[in-house]
Order: C-alpha cells, then structure tokens, then sequence
C-alpha cells in the first residue's frame, strides 16, 4: 500500500501532467504518432454537445480552445474545382465526358482536378479562408444517377443511361481523385444523389418515389454500391426525394439495410444542401426540425447541408429523441474523413499538403481537357457534307444569350 506522502506525489504529478498538456496545447488527437482512430476519439472525447452538432453542418465553425480550425465542407468538382476564386482547368461537362468511354482519362482528370483542389486549400489556409464554401477538400461529386429522362435539369452532371459505364467511369473518377496513398486521401469523392433520383426537377423536394425491385437493382443501386464496395468512395449525399414514403436522408431501406448493413458502408453522409428541413416544411413526415433531424442523424446522415436544422439536434437530446453516443457516432465519422484528409498532421508528413500553386492551369492539364473535348464529340449527322469546315472560312459565329455567358460555359 502506497504511503500518504507518495499517493499524494502521483496526484501533484498526474496533475501537473494533465494541465501541463492542456496549457500547451499538445493534445492526444494532435500526436501523428497515434491511430486515426484514437485521436478521433480523443478530440470527440473533449467537446461538448453543442459542439458537436456545430462540426454536423456543412459550414462548421472552429474551436479555438482545441485548436480546430473553421472549416466549410461544401466544395464541387465535377469537371475542375468548381467556383473557386482562383483559376482552375475546366474539363468538358460530365455527359461529355461519357461519350469518350475513356475510363483512363476521366481517372487522369480526377487526379489533375485533385491536384488543383490541392493547391487551393493549400492557399486557403495561407490566407485563413477555410471557413469559405468551395475551398475545401471534400467534393460532392461524382453525380452517379441515371439520366434517362431528357426534361430533368441536372442530367447534363451525370455519365448518362447506362449503369454499367456510369459504374466504370464512377469508379474511375473516385480513384483518380482520391489518390492512392495508404494513409492519406489526396480529396474525398462523394457519389449522389442517393438514391433513386433523376427528376422531376421541379418536383424533388416532395417527389415519392417508388419502383420495382428489379429497377432498384438492375438501374438505380449498380454504381452506388460499385463506388462503395470497390471504390471506397468517402463519401455519400442522400437524396432529396423520398422512397416508399420515407425521406432518402432518413430511409429504413436505403441508409439501414443497404448503406450501413449490407454494403458496410462506414464513410460519411451528408445530406442534399436543405434536404432537412424537406422533412417537416416539403415531405411533411416529420413536424418539426428536432424530429427530423434526429430521425436523418438516427438512420447515419452525418452532416445537414443547410443553415440551421441540425442545431436542433441540442433540444433532441435533451428531450431524449437521440442519445449523445448517436451524435458521436456521426461526429467521429466527420471528424476521422479530416483526418484522413491530413488536415491534423504537420505538412512534412502529407504529400499531397505540399502541392505547389504552379498546378493551377498548368499546360499538362490544359492539354489533357483538350484532349477530352476532342473525344467527347459525337457527330450524328453530317447534312451536304458540311464537315469538315472548310479552310478558307476566317470566322464563326456563336450566337445566343449564353454565348459570352461565362457562369453557363463553365456550368456548375
């Protein structure tokens, strides 16, 4: 048995050892040398409630006292870094880029586009703006639905009709961007719009949608579940349409059974940017903020692309409509895709954090979306023999309203 005098030694110093690490700053999540597991757990470990839920939203804020900076998870690269305020190369729009059938050079794009992300972030945090949408490095992209009915808006995001090349191109993509590195991922992809999704357009904030389950199979769930199970998409974004009654975010088939259980999908999900709040204000299955979101946090939607709903999930507590460990479920998940990313270890130690800005539209990159607009073209018909132009014409005209509109050239 220890004497007085030593048990009273071992508390000054566990004591002294305790505020001495806290005072530094040198915490166990901040030690490269340990599991992304335990440093997840050690950094969730210290918040509190509210901030937790604060990480949940799209734009999370930082937290000064742990030395976690703002950041904003919202960021798009469909074809480039999308809205970035720098220069980015800009590849042909996505259903262009299927029609090369070119599985190697979508994966040469992604990777290029990887690299600018990159660069980006890389001045990002020189010039503190991470808390800034579209500088970030987790990308809601590829879109993987299916477009087969030509009046839906979006289809021009997608690889087209057929599951099987959307499958191949998916997967080609997520590779290509998320790099092949054994520690580190150089961005995180994210396949959407999960699931059963392709319109109507103005209707999907309250669309039901239901269908066989041979359709369910055969056509909509092929690339998902290639991009998860052999992938390894980081990422997932649920749809805002609901399937057999329940919201996408928070569906007993979709995100239970078949997301978490039978593919054994353990990334992230965020929800579609307001998907939440279609729960109580569109789909009207829920009646209010704080069931909803505690039924989308309940069925593993991680993050509520949105403003305010997921601010709810304090009062969900409280009331007892979720526990606290379920709210940590979704906050390690958050937490260890940043991790993954290096956002936590020294710059030495990431290859990928030491990107030059020199990639930004550089000639390798311009020369390679060139390429791809060449092989995107599909020539249908060739009336007179108007083609090839002839050589001896000096000028085109390009007429319309978008034609000197570069928000639409550039698409989003």
């Amino acid at each position: 048995m220890k004497s007085p005098k030593s048990r009273y030694l071992l508390l000054l110093f566990i004591t002294c050892f305790c505020f001495g690490q806290e005072k530094s700053g040198k915490f166990l999540f901040q030690d490269p040398n340990l599991s992304f597991e335990e440093r997840v757990n050690d950094l969730v470990g210290r918040l509190t409630l509210e901030e937790k839920v604060s990480q949940m939203l799209n734009s999370a804020p930082a937290i000064p006292r742990l030395g976690i900076i703002a950041y904003d998870w919202w960021n798009e690269t469909l074809h480039g870094v999308a809205r970035t305020p720098f220069k980015t190369t800009v590849y042909p729009q996505a259903i262009a880029m299927a029609a090369t059938f070119d599985k190697n050079a979508l994966f040469k794009m992604a990777d290029y586009s990887a690299l600018e992300g990159r660069a980006i972030y890389n001045k990002a945090l020189e010039l503190n703006r991470t808390n800034e949408r579209y500088m970030g490095l987790t990308y809601w992209t590829p879109n993987i639905n299916i477009f087969r009915d030509p009046r839906w808006g979006r289809g021009q995001e997608t690889y087209g009709e057929d599951p099987y090349l959307t499958s191949i191109l998916g997967d080609s993509f997520v590779r290509g961007l998320q790099g092949d590195d054994p520690k580190y991922l150089k961005a995180a992809a994210c396949a959407k719009h999960y699931a059963v999704h392709s319109g109507p357009e103005s209707l999907r904030h309250t669309f039901d949608v239901d269908v066989t389950p041979y359709e369910l199979w055969d056509t909509y769930l092929p690339a998902f579940q290639k991009l998860i199970t052999d992938s390894k998409v980081a990422g997932v974004m649920c749809a805002y349409n609901a399937f057999r009654t329940q919201p996408c975010c928070a569906n007993d088939v979709l995100m239970t059974d078949i997301l978490r259980n039978q593919w054994k999908f353990d990334g992230y999900v965020t929800s579609d940017c307001w998907a939440i709040d279609d729960f109580f204000k569109n789909h009207k299955t829920h009646p209010d903020a704080e069931s909803a979101s505690a039924d989308a946090v309940f069925h593993g939607t991680d993050i509520d692309c949105g403003t305010d709903a997921y601010k709810a999930l304090v009062q969900a507590v409280q009331h007892g409509k979720i526990s606290e460990k379920q709210i940590d479920i979704s906050v390690k998940r958050l937490f260890m895709i940043r991790f993954r990313l290096g956002m936590f270890d020294p710059v030495a130690m990431v290859k990928y954090a030491q990107t030059p800005a020199s990639v930004l539209e550089s000639p390798e990159h311009g020369q390679h979306a060139l390429k791809m607009a060449r092989e995107s073209m599909v020539l249908l018909r060739n009336e007179k023999d108007i083609l090839p132009l002839s050589k001896k014409l000096k000028k085109i005209v390009v007429l319309g309203p978008n034609a000197d509109n570069v928000i639409s050239i550039l698409g989003n």
